[in-house]
């Protein structure tokens, strides 16, 4: 019993997905996030352009809340709709721009190195874009883009941001998968080395400043010494 609960909740998530997605694609779909409270269900939604999915009054963002409650029974739902600070770095918007330029007859290689650029040029780390389907025949075909270092497994590939989308064709479906490395990640393979630090640096200038002291005692004594025979013979 449990586990069709289970599998029943994931099936309201996606459907949940799904609809948001949609209903978001015009404001930029970024990404969305769901989180069981005590009070009811908060779902965070990122998007490009946030006036689009609140609308005006917030008309938009309470007709979708209704909608949850009364088609998908979600318990009181709160909609948080954050602006995506950079949305050239976020892959399911770059993925959703690149299906949507697909669908406006762009040339799949204009389309694929032109998102690439975009994303690098904003700071990426490194971009893989992968462009599959009927692109330019009636045999499906697989198209990669990539620029920068992308990871594919162990730990590092949780970091990577990974984005789908797909562009409704006449030959066909074609799906377009965008992943990017953030710019702020560190991995585990890149190595800092630290300047010394300031005490280090005192210490080391006060034992050069005790050396030319002590030379400039044993030059003074030299003179003194040489003065006292002159005076002597």
């Amino acid at each position: 019993m449990d586990e069709r609960i289970f599998v029943k909740e994931n099936v309201r998530r996606l459907l949940i997905k799904e609809y948001l997605m949609e209903e978001a694609r015009v404001a930029g779909f970024g990404g969305l996030e769901i989180q069981r409270t005590p009070l009811g269900t908060r779902i965070v939604l990122e998007v490009e352009r946030p006036g689009l999915i609140i609308g005006r009054k917030g008309a938009k963002i309470r007709e979708i809340t209704e909608k949850l409650q009364n088609n998908f029974g979600v318990e009181n739902p709160t909609i948080e709709v954050k602006e995506s600070p950079n949305p050239y770095l976020n892959a399911q918007i770059m993925a959703e721009k690149l299906a949507s330029a697909l669908e406006r007859g762009w040339h799949f290689r204009r389309a694929g190195h032109s998102t690439l650029r975009r994303i690098i040029e904003a700071g990426a780390k490194g971009a893989q874009i992968i462009i599959a389907g009927k692109l330019t025949g009636d045999r499906a075909r697989t198209e990669k883009f990539m620029s920068g270092t992308i990871k594919y497994n162990g730990k590092p590939a949780e970091l990577v941001d990974i984005g789908y989308a797909t562009a409704k064709t006449k030959p066909g479906i074609i799906g377009v998968t965008v992943k990017i490395m953030p710019p702020d990640v560190k991995l585990p393979d890149e190595i800092n080395i630290l300047p010394p630090p300031p005490e280090e640096e005192g210490e080391e200038s006060k034992e050069k400043e005790s050396e030319v002291k002590k030379e400039e005692v044993n030059e003074n004594a030299q003179g003194a010494e040489s003065q006292g025979n002159k005076t002597d013979e």
